[in-house]
């Protein structure tokens, strides 16, 4: 099934979002619907790495003193599970691709994909 990982009150979220059409998507909130340890999985199997779904400018980085230099691939899992801050969104994933962020390149590409369905 074609989702939409999401925090609802990012306003970079809510841009990006607005500007494609979602239907036939699911729109999955991950404050009030956090991550399971299996759809992680599904997504660090899609994105290679745990680290490279970990989003290094969540608050809680510098709330709970972690030292990004220091940590392993069992961190980032650990910490993806533990707040739902941690995960870099927005992720699109469907059978096909995964978008994962908001650099130029990735929304270059998820804009391509949308305008080639």
């Amino acid at each position: 099934m074609n989702t939409v990982y999401h925090l609802k009150t990012c306003s970079t979220n809510k841009r990006i979002l607005s500007a494609l059409d979602l239907k036939g998507w699911k729109l999955r909130e991950i404050k009030s619907e956090p991550l399971t340890p299996e759809e992680l999985e599904r997504l660090k199997e899609r994105a290679g790495s745990y680290e490279a779904l970990f989003s290094r400018k969540s608050t809680q980085i510098k709330l709970r003193g972690i030292e990004l230099s220091s940590l392993k691939e069992g961190d980032y899992k650990r910490l993806l599970l533990e707040h739902y801050s941690f995960l870099k969104r927005p992720v699109f994933i469907s059978d096909s691709a995964l978008f994962v962020g908001t650099d130029k390149a990735n929304l270059d590409a998820l804009n391509a994909y949308f305008a080639s369905l």
